[in-house]
């Protein structure tokens, strides 16, 4: 991983408030194609503030986050008090082997190793086990979206598309959910603040870039005067099972 890309991977530390306020959470559909039947014990691995563990949580399933962001999981663990909240990376996850059934990777798969990555998923996974991947990709086939990415730049939906799960991992399969999040202008914002090309960009760009943003909610004419927006999401999952 380049020294910039390492920066970026880590820098969602400074704007986690914004994270957890503007990020959306994933659609249960994604959620229940990417667990296997029968799960119990399941890693979040890369958990943030917990947008993806709430969800696992809810479901009753014993789970386990882990992020290298100390920031992050003082957020998650206000939460969600009672959910083992651990200082990790994907290419040192802080957990025995064999000992989930299904590790769940939620909008961070692009930011590790993967081939460290997988070796130590693979290492703490039981046989059989099941590694899911799943990004929130913003619909911009609709007209304010689609300008919104002109502002801050365009997501990649193909993302399921090119990234790959290699041995000793079988199976692979892909899958997409469209569904809507809805939210506030603030959020809106806050979903802009807590990207990571904006935390990283020089005060003067991110300024700019949040005062664009700004006067799009303010001028389009599916935003201006609304307290309340709809924003298209496609979700893409890639599931794949642990040989043995």
């Amino acid at each position: 991983m380049t020294e910039s890309r390492r920066d970026r991977s880590l820098s969602f530390g400074s704007e986690a408030a914004a994270y957890e306020r503007g990020r959306p959470s994933y659609p249960p559909e994604a959620i229940d194609w990417l667990l296997p039947p029968g799960a119990r014990d399941v890693l979040d691995l890369g958990a943030g503030t917990g947008k993806l563990t709430t969800r696992l949580v809810e479901r009753g399933l014993d789970v386990v986050a882990v992020d290298p962001l100390p920031e992050m999981l003082e957020l998650l663990s206000s939460a969600l008090p009672d959910t083992p909240a651990l200082l990790g990376t994907a290419e040192q996850i802080p957990l025995p082997d064999d000992s989930v059934d299904a590790v769940l990777v939620a909008q961070a798969w692009h930011w590790f190793d993967p081939q460290r990555a997988v070796a130590e998923v693979a290492r703490v996974l039981r046989p059989g086990g099941r590694l899911g991947l799943v990004w929130n990709a913003r619909d911009e086939r609709l007209g304010w979206v689609k300008d919104l990415g002109r502002i801050i730049g365009h997501e990649n939906a193909q993302v399921n598309d090119t990234t790959t799960v290699p041995a000793p991992f079988v199976d692979v399969e892909h899958h997409r959910v469209e569904w809507t999040s809805y939210l506030t202008p603030q959020a809106l914002i806050d979903l802009v603040a807590s990207r990571s090309y904006c935390i990283t960009s020089p005060a003067d760009v991110r300024s700019r870039t949040l005062d664009e943003v700004r006067e799009l909610l303010a001028t389009h004419p599916a935003l201006a005067n609304s307290s309340g927006l709809a924003l298209p999401y496609i979700t893409v999952c890639i599931r794949a099972t642990l040989a043995g």
